[in-house]
């Protein structure tokens, strides 16, 4: 595959990951004990972007406590204010990884015109 192409299908797939991640730590903001993973874009060998998805141990006390109720099990420490941006930034990401492979499509389609 063509270098430039590498790192844009790579990224394209890596903010795929990325929105994958955010969407399971959304949809488990209500389940007790989980904890929530931060997806990580590096730079990898030819440009190309890999994923890490480690898990976030830290913790947001909500006392999650009924009226004569014993403690419940520690809470999820999914913050929505911190998942909602991180989703926006991938969808924008994703956009425009999509946009820059259009342009090389572009780029490629008129190059091999002109020399057919």
């Amino acid at each position: 595959m063509i270098p430039p192409l590498i790192s844009t299908v790579s990224a394209l797939n890596a903010f795929g990951q990325k929105l994958g991640v955010t969407a399971g730590n959304i949809a488990n903001v209500n389940t007790d004990g989980y904890k929530k993973y931060r997806a990580i874009l590096q730079e990898g060998p030819y440009g190309a972007v890999e994923v890490t998805a480690p898990s976030d141990e830290t913790e947001i006390p909500l006392n999650r406590l009924e009226a004569g109720a014993p403690p419940a099990q520690k809470s999820s420490n999914v913050a929505l204010e911190e998942e909602f941006p991180e989703l926006i930034t991938s969808v924008y990401g994703f956009k425009a990884n999509l946009k820059t492979l259009k342009t090389q499509d572009e780029i490629l389609g008129n190059l091999l015109d002109t020399l057919a």
